[in-house]
């Protein structure tokens, strides 16, 4: 997990060309990564770095195209790409579309096929937008925490996944949640590993207390912590609980780790900690290669397609290219860059500059492409000083 290289190892690794592939998807999705687009031209245009880019399709537009949410061409396109780049799927025009040809069956193949196990979700409060929070500036001002999600297992792949017919108007819907040891595992490895980096503190959500997979959860955890890691704290809160301090009291926490499912919701509420889920990127990893160590990767912003402003300039483009700078660091070895993104971005909201979703009285009003140019102006700015 550490993005640090000696000189030489930064001076080769600026020679290597890296191939991304872009998925814009559906809805804003191509909008905002157009905005991450401006970016990665601008390190080619450098020099830099040397990025090779492929782009297809997901989601709605994939079954448009193919009759498929994905493609094999375009899932074999992911597997050999050094980070992929997703947009956001969906939208009411699919509805009526086969379950299992949803658009959001496009992403669900991607994290299954290319094993994508642990997704990462930061939350963090730019000074400038303490005060967009729904919750008091002294609650979230400073806000910096990471929520490590399991990803490929639960009960958002367990079978059965059924819905049967009962008779007599009786139906019974049934979603199954597993765990086996060694995702349970994996998982925490990528916690405690990114916690040595931060603050040193590993909080574990489950439900041990109603459910079997959580009472495995938590025994897999404190082994991994006590043989592994001992030099990191390791607390343990039941998921309604960890649900309810987050409101309460988030700066208490460094790295939450969790299954599937409490992941989902909690990444969702720690994301409104911060004023707006245009705000927050995710990385979705593999495990590292055995002879290279390159993690097979996604990067996507936290919102949605948000059909309803699709085609309108409104959009937020901060979450793709904080979801760009995440890659930069977790697989491109460009720490430093990401670094740089991420102050460009923080430079650009203190300024003034706001997206209508951000907007409040006082500020600056830009639209999707406008805000992508200021946040390029400011890394441009910075990053010849």
């Amino acid at each position: 997990m550490d993005d640090l290289l000696d000189a030489h190892v930064k001076d080769a690794y600026r020679m290597t060309t890296h191939k991304l592939f872009l998925l814009p998807g559906d809805g804003i999705g191509a909008e905002v990564m157009a905005e991450a687009t401006k970016l990665i031209n601008w390190f080619n245009q450098t020099g830099i770095a040397a990025f090779e880019i492929e782009q297809g399709l997901v989601g709605g537009s994939a079954y448009d195209a193919h009759g498929e949410a994905i493609c094999d061409a375009d899932v074999a396109l992911a597997q050999s790409a050094d980070a992929v780049l997703f947009g956001a799927v969906g939208g009411p025009k699919w509805d009526g579309v086969p379950y299992d040809k949803r658009p959001e069956a496009g992403l669900l193949r991607l994290r299954k096929d290319l094993e994508l196990f642990a997704n990462l979700r930061p939350a963090i409060c730019y000074p400038a937008l303490a005060d967009g929070s729904s919750l008091k500036r002294e609650i979230v001002e400073g806000l910096d925490l990471l929520i490590v999600r399991e990803l490929t297992g639960g009960v958002y792949f367990g079978e059965p996944k059924e819905i049967t017919d009962l008779g007599n108007g009786q139906k019974r819907a049934i979603d199954t949640q597993i765990y086996d040891t060694y995702e349970i595992e994996r998982a925490a490895r990528v916690a405690f590993d990114l916690a040595r980096t931060r603050r040193n503190k590993v909080s574990s959500a489950e439900k041990r207390n109603v459910m079997k997979s959580g009472v495995l959860w938590n025994e897999v955890v404190t082994r991994v912590h006590a043989e592994e890691y001992p030099d990191v704290e390791l607390e343990h809160v039941l998921a309604d609980n960890c649900g309810m301090q987050l409101v309460r009291n988030p700066k208490q926490y460094d790295v939450i780790v969790t299954d599937n499912l409490f992941g989902d919701v909690l990444s969702d509420v720690a994301a409104m900690l911060t004023g707006s889920l245009g705000m927050l990127p995710s990385a979705s990893l593999g495990a590292p290669d055995e002879k290279t160590g390159r993690r097979k990767s996604l990067y996507e912003p936290v919102h949605g397609s948000a059909p309803d402003i699709a085609g309108t300039g409104k959009a937020n483009p901060i979450a793709m290219i904080a979801s760009l700078a995440m890659a930069l660091r977790y697989s491109l070895n460009m720490g430093e860059w990401a670094d740089q993104v991420e102050a460009a971005i923080g430079a650009v909201l203190a300024q003034g500059f706001r997206t209508p979703d951000l907007m409040d009285d006082g500020m600056k009003e830009v639209g999707t492409s406008e805000m992508g140019d200021h946040i390029l102006a400011e890394l441009a700015e910075t990053g010849a000083a």
